[in-house]
């Protein structure tokens, strides 16, 4: 692994990708520090303090600590995903997205062009919305967390937080395009890591004040290594379908013949079915923060995480969610018919509508597998929490996109490795990230 980083930094290129990519980084971080003006920082800080064990804590998280401070890059990517994924499901239902999806780099440009847009309106929904909810919060004391409640704060708030969301789309784009792996993974992965040295020092300070025993830290570091290697597992499994070319002769040439295989992805909605589940559970929890009305606060309080209500919708809420992407970025029709349209066939199995309902009838095997295992690490900080009293850092979805993210990036760095004749990290086959 370390001979693997060496080699790394000897390629001109790859150096220049990397530079690049922690040069952006960077930026983001620095602006994470940098505060909206018009807020009381310590009526505000105090708010977290109440709610940090929250769903609100999961999207500070995500943020990298940017909610908690309330600075310009507050609503984070998260916007930008949103639109993404709403941009995939809506490519099901209108036939012209679906036409464009299937134009090649043009159709591409224009759906992101469209989720740019949409991007843009989410935030100022979600700015508008972070701005009525901080105008009736309050800090110690019963003292206002908004120095200057009104229309000029609202508007400020969300022009700050748009421009912050765009300013970090950009970024993303950027180091897509001229640095190495995934720019809007790699920004909510810095974000989250970026709460680590802050989650081991209160841990540090439970054990100081008795809360927490050597012998609980040391099981709690095994179990993490354990989910650990339990996600890397997962994420690399596939259930190859083996797929046989007819042989075919155009013009004095011979061609296929050769034995292949179909994989199918254990886990294929990757992280998107625990945000989604996690959006949806948020609506109670913001719902009850600006309406007093008894029913809705009930209802927030047994849709609280460590409820058994809430962790029974957040499961069901996974497995739906599982099973819908899936369906939707994975069509059965579409992989048999191009199959047969190259003279693929499983064998034993006719080409076709048959091929189409053999490769179904699989992925909802395996999906309700992925399903269950998004399910059971999802669910791991909330039962520590409950147990332990432990950070919200530990495990769950924020767990799952840190090692997703980190498999992904390796793999094109050893990518770009081999094809310039170098070793990668791994000498005995090649480190393969979540798509394979």
């Amino acid at each position: 692994m370390l001979e693997g980083f060496q080699n790394a930094t000897r390629i001109p290129e790859l150096r220049r990708r990397l530079f690049f990519t922690f040069a952006m980084l960077a930026v983001y971080r620095v602006g994470v520090a940098i505060p909206t003006p018009g807020i009381d920082r310590q009526a505000l800080a105090a708010f977290f303090d109440r709610v940090k064990d929250t769903i609100f804590g999961l999207f500070n998280l995500f943020s990298g600590g940017a909610l908690e401070q309330f600075s310009v890059f507050s609503l984070g990517i998260m916007p930008y995903i949103s639109a993404s994924i709403i941009l995939q499901l809506l490519t099901v239902v209108f036939p012209y997205l679906e036409r464009l999806s299937k134009e090649g780099e043009v159709g591409r440009r224009k759906i992101t062009q469209y989720t740019r847009y949409g991007t843009i309106v989410l935030s100022v929904i979600q700015g508008l919305m972070i701005a009525y909810g901080l105008e009736r919060t309050q800090g110690p004391g019963g003292s206002s967390v908004v120095m200057d409640p009104g229309w000029k704060f609202r508007i400020m708030t969300v022009l700050t937080l748009t421009s912050g969301t765009a300013f970090i789309m950009w970024l993303g784009e950027q180091i897509t395009e001229r640095g190495i792996g995934n720019g809007i993974s790699l920004i909510i992965f810095s974000g989250i890591v970026a709460r680590a040295p802050s989650a081991v020092t209160e841990t540090y300070q439970f054990v100081q004040e008795g809360e927490l025993g050597i012998l609980v830290v040391l099981f709690i570091a095994a179990l993490i290594v354990v989910t650990v290697g339990a996600i890397i597992f997962m994420e690399r499994g596939q259930r190859r379908i083996p797929v046989q070319y007819a042989k075919r002769v155009v013009g004095r040439k011979l061609y296929g013949g050769q034995s292949s295989h179909l994989p199918l992805k254990i886990n294929t909605s990757g992280v998107i079915p625990p945000i989604f589940a996690s959006s949806v559970l948020i609506f109670p929890a913001t719902a009850a923060q600006f309406l007093p009305y008894p029913w809705v606060q009930s209802m927030a309080a047994y849709l609280a995480p460590g409820q058994w209500l809430h962790d029974c919708v957040y499961v069901g809420l996974i497995i739906f969610f599982c099973y819908f992407y899936t369906a939707v970025v994975f069509n059965p029709v579409d992989v048999a018919e191009n199959m047969k349209k190259f003279g693929g066939y499983i064998p034993g199995i006719r080409p076709g509508q048959r091929t189409a309902e053999f490769i179904d009838r699989v992925l909802s095997r395996i999906t309700l597998g992925g399903a269950i295992y998004l399910s059971a690490v999802a669910l791991l900080p909330t039962i520590l929490i409950g147990q332990f009293n432990l950070p919200f850092f530990f495990g769950g979805t924020a767990l799952l996109i840190v090692v997703g993210v980190a498999l992904d990036t390796i793999a094109q760095i050893e990518t770009h490795m081999i094809t310039r004749n170098y070793e990668g990290f791994m000498k005995r086959g090649r480190l393969r990230g979540r798509r394979g």
